[in-house]
């Protein structure tokens, strides 16, 4: 059996960084009084094939244990061991020297080994324990350079890495992997949005699911499980034995980057997957467990539980701090990406007491870091114990998921009365709640679906979740749907309702490309995917919950409407502006940036209880641009409307949604004039009109 000769080693860089001559190993344990380092020839050896106890007196610095050990291969696997304290009540200590644990700064991670539920049993002599491997982590990145776009010329596509290509029609080499996103990047670029925002790719737990669930063959597919920040998901890779985590990674992104597209990762570091008191050990509870998790101040064996998940991270104490700026910096630095959306990032707010801070270090050292300068930053700017704080997240820079836009404009859509008032701020850039501490139309990541609940076609299609496949008795998922079902409950061969739904979706797909702010597009919404009521589809890792690549061809008006739309968009930049809306005119402009309408000219009606009609005219902000004229009739009836009068100018009808494909949206070419300024608009329809000098 190869014994390998060790030397100190150095605190950092954290992890294991190999080089040829040699793997440098350090990890972060405050309170521990001994570690070993276990070596592994493979990700499924029983016994190690060596066994480093560190010296306290030479192998560590500060907080910090570190082992240099010469000469060591790539591709070996590697656990720790810590001992220490065994005070759990009184200082939260969950020391096991038994227990093997996950380096929590692995780059490269194999669960071969891992049981979830005898991993959290505490019966047991030894328990299961994931792996970390050696790797060389270098990457020629072949020049690739970041995607910057300014956060309102942004438009986004939220998607799950496995889900959109699994399904057998999405016919790819690799599904439900990296590999097989790069094989769809034609269909993205065509779509046209400018960047994928990805459902947590951190490698996360797989068997992080409730009993009855994983009774029934269900399994974590959505990734909010996260145990190794450092490492993307081994599921998500092609050889993943062979330790080619990162740079399968890494080949996705500069793929899409040649594609002028994005990269925005969903990050979850509000809670990790150890779950609370009765969860698996795997990293943080045996390296610190006091310092990563806000503790019961009076029983420190309880997990105070901000996020619904069991624990939270105390991400405002420093080393944690320090950990989660670390880990985001690698992220951009070493893997490229653009930038991130915080999952429930009002955690992030929380003090080391569990009380909010507006001055929270976490939040104001990620605004203030140099090496995140051009990273996107989005919260989700709540958490699961009601701290709701869309309008008021703390910092500048952070753009927000605005919930309080996503709920209005379904209301709206729907047909409910008087709402006019807010639907004009929200479609403006919500003013009210950026505008007055600094900050822009870009701060406003506009939303109507994503992940979390209905997809849009559910939306138009349920009017209450049907989650009866979770296996929890349709108790989980949100009752807020804010839905209507169009006249009957799920699917139908009805054709009026079924054009009716479709109509609704286009109405919903229109006012979020017509708004200012980011907008957000959920995958498959553009083909009308499906996840038959479902609002939660968390654990189906299953046709229910993957991209249907067939709907490309059966939705394939939907799908011209969607990409129609961003086309429509990226010439407007009237439709993008970096800067609120005022009412008043612009320099060498004949209107003002901004003049809004009801069913009649400059008649809005914000005050009427029963207003279902909202229309506002934009003035072109380009040399050249068209001006805009919008009108969102949500009623029941047809309106006859006024356009507004333009010296020298006419309109052109350049969207209808009550129009079949592919009349509904119209290339500036094809688009006829609007004779008297009057226009016959649908019920429960979007219009638009672009302006154009009169043709002689």
């Amino acid at each position: 059996m190869t014994y390998f000769e060790t030397q100190t080693g150095t605190r950092y860089p954290l992890g294991a960084i190999w080089r040829a001559q040699g793997t440098n190993f350090s990890v972060f344990s405050r309170h521990a009084s001994s570690v070993e380092l276990l070596l592994y020839e493979k990700a499924d050896s029983p016994i190690p094939l060596q066994v480093i106890k560190l010296d306290p007196s030479v192998n560590r610095t500060f907080f910090f244990w570190h082992v240099y050990v010469v000469g060591l291969p790539k591709g070996v696997h590697y656990t720790w061991k810590v001992d220490g304290p065994g005070d759990t009540r009184g200082s939260g200590f969950r020391f096991d020297k038994r227990r093997e644990l996950l380096d929590p700064w692995a780059r490269a991670v194999t669960n071969t080994l891992w049981d979830r539920r005898a991993a959290s049993r505490t019966d047991l002599v030894a328990w299961p324990a994931m792996r970390a491997m050696v790797i060389d982590a270098r990457y020629d990145w072949e020049n690739d350079r970041p995607i910057d776009h300014a956060n309102e010329n942004m438009i986004i596509y939220e998607m799950h890495v496995g889900g959109f290509t699994k399904h057998s029609s999405a016919r790819v080499a690799h599904p439900g992997t990296f590999a097989g996103i790069i094989e769809k990047i034609p269909y993205l670029k065509a779509l046209g949005i400018t960047h994928v925002e990805l459902l947590p790719l951190m490698a996360f737990d797989e068997q992080d699911v409730p009993d009855r669930a994983a009774e029934h063959g269900l399994k974590n597919f959505w990734g909010y499980s996260t145990h190794s920040f450092f490492c993307p998901h081994p599921g998500y890779c092609v050889s993943p034995e062979e330790g080619t985590h990162l740079n399968e990674f890494r080949d996705m992104v500069k793929s899409l980057h040649r594609a002028g597209i994005g990269v925005i990762l969903d990050v979850v570091f509000n809670h990790t997957a150890e779950a609370g008191g009765s969860g698996p050990v795997i990293n943080f509870k045996g390296f610190g467990n006091e310092t990563f998790y806000h503790l019961d101040p009076l029983d420190r064996s309880v997990y105070r539980d901000y996020t619904g998940c069991g624990n939270t991270v105390n991400c405002n104490h420093p080393i944690v701090t320090a950990f989660i700026l670390e880990c985001l910096e690698f992220w951009v630095r070493e893997m490229h990406v653009d930038g991130f959306r915080f999952d429930l990032a009002s955690v992030l707010a929380r003090g080391e007491d569990g009380n909010p801070l507006y001055n929270a270090p976490l939040l104001w050292s990620i605004e203030f870091s140099s090496a995140l300068d051009r990273a996107k930053v989005i919260a989700e700017a709540w958490d699961a114990a009601g701290l709701y704080q869309v309008g008021d997240f703390p910092g500048f820079r952070w753009a927000e998921w605005n919930g309080r836009y996503r709920d209005v404009i379904r209301r709206f859509v729907r047909g409910d009365r008087g709402l006019i008032g807010e639907v004009a701020t929200r479609i403006s850039g919500s003013s009210d709640l950026y505008e007055d501490d600094g900050r822009l139309p870009g701060n406003s990541i506009n939303f109507i679906t994503c992940h979390d609940g209905f997809t849009l076609h559910d939306l138009v299609a349920y009017g209450q979740k049907h989650n009866e496949a979770n296996a929890e008795d349709n108790r989980d998922g949100t009752d807020d749907n804010l839905s209507w079902n169009c006249g009957l409950e799920g699917e139908t061969d009805d054709r009026q309702i079924l054009e009716l739904r479709k109509r609704q979706a286009k109405n919903f797909i229109a006012i979020l490309l017509l708004s200012q702010g980011a907008p957000l597009l959920l995958a498959g919404d553009e083909v009308l995917r499906t996840q038959m009521g479902n609002n939660n589809a968390y654990c189906q890792d299953n046709e229910l919950g993957w991209f249907d690549w067939t709907l490309t061809e059966t939705n394939r008006d939907m799908l011209l409407f969607v990409s129609g739309m961003i086309v429509f968009r990226k010439r407007h930049p009237c439709l993008m502006q970096g800067r609120f809306l005022t009412g008043n005119k612009a320099e060498n402009k004949s209107i003002a940036d901004v003049t809004w309408h009801g069913a009649k000219l400059y008649n809005p009606r914000w005050e009427e209880r029963e207003a279902q009609v909202l229309g506002f005219t934009l003035a072109g902000a380009a040399p050249g641009e068209e001006n805009v004229h919008v009108i969102m009739n949500m009623s029941a009836d047809e309106i006859m409307i006024e356009l507004p009068y333009l010296e020298r100018e006419t309109w052109f009808r350049a969207l209808d949604t009550t129009q079949p494909s592919p009349s509904d949206i119209v290339e500036p070419k094809n688009q006829v004039p609007i004779p008297e300024r009057k226009y016959l608009v649908g019920r429960r329809s979007v219009a638009v009109m672009e302006s154009r000098p009169m043709r002689p």
